[in-house]
């Protein structure tokens, strides 16, 4: 299928959404929106006033709402799905979840795909790198690869991507929580910029050794290292910031180490 004889529909029109319906306008697919409160309305994109507008002139239809609303738009436009299409929720959510909206799409003969975004879509739009897995996953790449998403297929179970994603998500955003952390303390004591910049250099300087380290080190020495973290805490408690991390930090070393 063409880019001009593809039709989108993209349901959500935030931030990732608008990028997304932008580059996709951009190559040359039909697209159509639609969104409960948008902010920002894509130049080229026209907006249906209820999703099941959208879905019933659509081939494939991209999903990025809200996680808690995955489930009410998949039932919304159930009556308007038909086989052939491809119904892509890429909203970051459980692999539970992820099985409950497939479920509500698979009567219809629509093919589910379930789709994480792997990276931030800002700067990439379309060309965010994607795990996709389901039924729909494979038509997904074939008929959104050659507009420039590069899909990584991983098979015909509905929650497989979601996991890669959330698995992810757990380093991630644990880094990010980690990092806002130091940098409260920091503040706190008056050294922010330098900490900041420490964070940064190591961050760009992080390579295989790092992580080897990171992971044999930390097993290796996890005793030691229970006795600084506690020492962090009560610095931070000092600091009156809450050492959050710090004291799960702590807890996760004491059950390593084999500790109390």
């Amino acid at each position: 299928m063409s880019a001009p004889s593809l039709t989108v529909a993209v349901f959500g029109l935030g931030e990732a959404g608008s990028a997304v319906a932008e580059d996709l306008a951009r190559v040359g697919a039909q697209v159509v929106g639609w969104d409960p409160q948008p902010k920002r309305v894509p130049g080229a994109v026209p907006l249906a006033p209820h999703p099941a507008g959208a879905a019933a002139q659509a081939d494939v239809i991209l999903v990025l709402t809200t996680p808690s609303a995955a489930l009410d738009v998949a039932e919304s436009v159930r009556p308007v799905l038909r086989p052939g299409q491809v119904y892509a929720d890429c909203n970051t959510t459980s692999p539970a979840l992820k099985r409950r909206v497939g479920a509500v799409v698979e009567p219809s003969g629509a093919l589910f795909a379930d789709v994480a975004l792997m990276a931030p879509v800002l700067g990439r739009g379309l060309r965010t790198p994607a795990l996709a897995s389901g039924p729909g996953a494979q038509a997904l790449a074939n008929r959104l690869g050659p507009l420039g998403l590069p899909v990584q297929v991983l098979g015909p179970e509905v929650g497989v991507a979601a996991s890669r994603k959330l698995v992810r998500s757990v380093f991630m955003k644990g880094l990010a929580a980690a990092v806002w952390e130091a940098l409260a303390a920091a503040h706190a004591l008056g050294c922010e910029e330098e900490t900041y910049e420490d964070i940064q250099r190591t961050l760009l300087e992080a390579d295989a050794q790092l992580l080897r380290r990171l992971v044999e080190g930390t097993r290796l020495h996890a005793a030691r290292r229970v006795d600084e973290m506690r020492a962090a805490c009560e610095l931070l408690e000092e600091l009156k910031v809450p050492p959050r991390v710090a004291r799960a930090s702590a807890k996760w070393l004491e059950d390593l180490a084999g500790g109390p």
